[in-house]
């Protein structure tokens, strides 16, 4: 050609390259993200209809009472002060409750993926006590600890503490032995490498462990209240189903439900300061 640029035998001139196009990094590993707004959008639809569905006569108010109604009964409660009548008693005994059978869990489960003796002889255990339904043994709780605060502590702490072991001496399980024979070969110490490699290395999945044995408290910590309770979220609840009051007994539901995406949330909380070396 005149100008000097050269030609492919297809006749296309190669002296003019089209211009470098960034292409994106895709290296950031799985690290999914969703607007915070999203949650907080579906229960608003999902009031919207349910309230729609109310007043328009597709859902009969003898089954479902009215979103409205049932805000306007926990605002009532929290004027009255019987909200946290209730509230401190269920939340006393719920902290009480998982601390205890949390805390032990994770021992027994760290000691279980640690030690070949302690897994040898608690496994079979903790697997015999974990299919129980644990809202079947409060009789016997109440038989041992009475009928006061101590059976209701000790029915949390046991529905608690056999998730977060199972939870536990799995997580341990999973840790990358790579990682735990390069510090034996750096000379580390062994309380060193459980500190510094074990305990990181499984803290993804106690945490997850913990958002189950979380919400199996709650679910016991009404149980627990509806027998031999004079205050708190179950007994609230209960009263509120023996008088057919809807409006009550789902100003309770509400409440739990609320307890529920709060510890959610703490946990979540919880995650991002204690796994921020995962990146």
């Amino acid at each position: 050609m005149a100008d000097g640029s050269l030609t492919s035998p297809g006749g296309i001139a190669t002296g003019d390259r089209p211009e470098a196009r960034p292409v994106r990094f895709r290296g950031g590993g799985f690290n999914p993200t969703s607007p915070r707004w999203v949650g907080a959008a579906v229960f608003v639809v999902l009031i919207a209809f349910l309230e729609w569905g109310t007043r328009a006569g597709v859902i009969s108010n003898l089954t479902m009472p009215r979103p409205s109604d049932v805000f306007a009964t926990l605002v009532d409660l929290a004027r009255s002060g019987m909200l946290w009548t209730h509230l401190v008693p269920s939340l006393t005994r719920l902290a009480v409750g998982s601390a205890l059978g949390a805390l032990a869990g994770i021992f027994v489960g760290v000691m279980i993926g640690l030690f070949s003796v302690a897994r040898a002889g608690l496994v079979p255990l903790v697997a015999a006590l974990f299919p129980i339904p644990k809202i079947a043994l409060l009789p016997l709780f109440v038989i041992w600890f009475g009928i006061d605060e101590a059976s209701k502590y000790a029915l949390i702490a046991f529905g608690t503490f056999t998730p977060t072991v199972v939870a536990t001496y799995g997580a341990v399980d999973t840790v990358d032995r790579t990682l735990i024979r390069m510090g034996q070969s750096f000379g580390l110490k062994w309380h060193t490498i459980v500190l510094r490699i074990v305990l990181p290395g499984a803290m993804p999945g106690i945490l997850s462990g913990l958002r189950v044995s979380l919400a199996i408290a709650i679910i016991l910590l009404v149980a627990a209240e509806m027998l031999g309770a004079e205050y708190g979220i179950g007994a609230y609840i209960l009263q509120a189903g023996s008088l057919y009051d809807l409006e009550r007994l789902f100003a309770g539901v509400a409440i739990l439900s609320l307890l529920g995406v709060l510890v959610s949330a703490a946990i979540g909380r919880l995650e991002a300061r204690l796994l921020r070396w995962r990146g």
